[in-house]
């Protein structure tokens, strides 16, 4: 019996997951809330959603669930150029929108920054970089992030480099295999919690290679989860399975990081994929989950501009408790505000047209061949 057919047939006859859609939003808002709170809480252990970098993680896994329902049955036919060139289209867009949103910020943030200390030929490469995603960290007031105009970048990097290591081996590969090298990915995740304390690494130059081991293992259990059907029929709905998401995010931060971290990765992540593939969606959060998943990507790529002027009010203003408050609450809404309207007018009007001249030009090219 050919088990990965089975499960193709089984997935195609669900158009699409959209609760798994909603818990994407729900982890881009949390990634976002803990990007705030860090700046609060320099102590990570007073941070209420310390653990919100997680996220990461969780969008590592479903994207390789996604990918799998999304292209195991058709790379072979569509071919590696044109499944590149659809991830691209997907993807940058929103890669050079939130290049351009931080290089502003760094250089008109009324809260502080000093871009007078660096060359503009420093500036303009550093930009360059960062809209073709090579890593450069070397910018000081950054953070020496790999990718300084838009830190969250850094998982879009190794975002490509899955769908490089999927189209050129992981999609040829049978089940066995790809559970090997599920196991041996997370033998290194183990090892990097393990040696850093945590899994909070990847977007710096020193815990660059902490990237490498986090996509690895979570894109290919993802990877996994689809091929092997591990889909668990439920009742939880949306409500439910965003409460158990958001139990992995406010887990508080211990001197045990290096362990519970890696056991909500390697194990309560893929359970919640897999909770999320089978759960039963009511009507009234259809649309809910459906904004939430649209929203997801251009709030992950749009909010960091936002979130070094908030860091240099922050450390220069001390605001009280209230204003924080109202400040991040605010910022949370404006930054929701914001995405929607970078994804309506600028990345999905682009997006179509990008598609559109690549199907033409695909049109042309089988006419000549004809």
């Amino acid at each position: 019996m050919d088990t990965n057919k089975n499960t193709a047939t089984l997935l195609q006859t669900k158009q699409h997951f959209e609760i798994l859609d909603g818990l994407r939003g729900v982890a881009a808002l949390a990634v976002v809330t803990f990007h705030f709170m860090e700046w609060v809480y320099t102590d990570a252990s007073k941070n209420f959603i310390g653990h919100g970098f997680l996220a990461v993680d969780f969008f590592f896994c479903l994207s390789g669930f996604v990918i799998g329902y999304a292209y195991d049955d058709r790379i072979a036919k569509m071919g590696i150029l044109k499944f590149f060139t659809a991830r691209i289209i997907r993807l940058h867009p929103l890669v050079v929108a939130g290049s351009v949103l931080g290089l502003l910020a760094f250089l008109f943030d009324p809260f502080g920054g000093h871009p007078e200390l660096y060359s503009t030929g420093k500036i303009m490469l550093t930009f360059f970089c960062s809209i073709f995603l090579i890593p450069l960290p070397v910018i000081a007031d950054r953070s020496f992030n790999l990718f300084s105009f838009n830190a969250p970048a850094w998982s879009l990097f190794w975002e490509y480099g899955a769908n490089v290591v999927y189209a050129f081996v992981l999609y040829r590969i049978n089940k066995g295999l790809l559970m090997l090298l599920t196991i041996l990915s997370a033998i290194a995740i183990c090892f990097v919690a393990y040696r850093s304390g945590n899994l909070l690494g990847g977007w710096s130059g020193p815990t660059f290679w902490d990237g490498c081991a986090r996509i690895s293992y979570s894109f290919s259990v993802g990877l996994l989860i689809y091929r092997s059907n591990w889909i668990i029929k439920n009742k939880l709905g949306f409500t439910g399975l965003t409460i158990l998401l958001l139990l992995a995010f406010i887990m508080p931060i211990s001197k045990w990081n290096w362990l519970s971290e890696p056991l909500v990765v390697l194990f309560y992540f893929p359970l919640l994929i897999a909770l999320g593939a089978g759960a039963i969606l009511s009507s009234g959060f259809k649309k809910i989950c459906i904004f939430s998943g649209k929203i997801s990507y251009p709030l992950y790529m749009t909010h960091y501009a936002v979130l070094w002027m908030f860091g240099n009010y922050y450390t220069s203003h001390k605001p009280g408790t209230i204003q924080l408050t109202f400040i991040v609450i605010t910022g949370l809404i404006l930054l929701v505000g914001v995405a929607y309207l970078v994804m309506v007018i600028y990345d999905i009007p682009l997006r179509k047209y990008l598609s559109d001249k690549w199907n033409q030009r695909l049109a042309k090219q089988k006419t000549g061949n004809v």
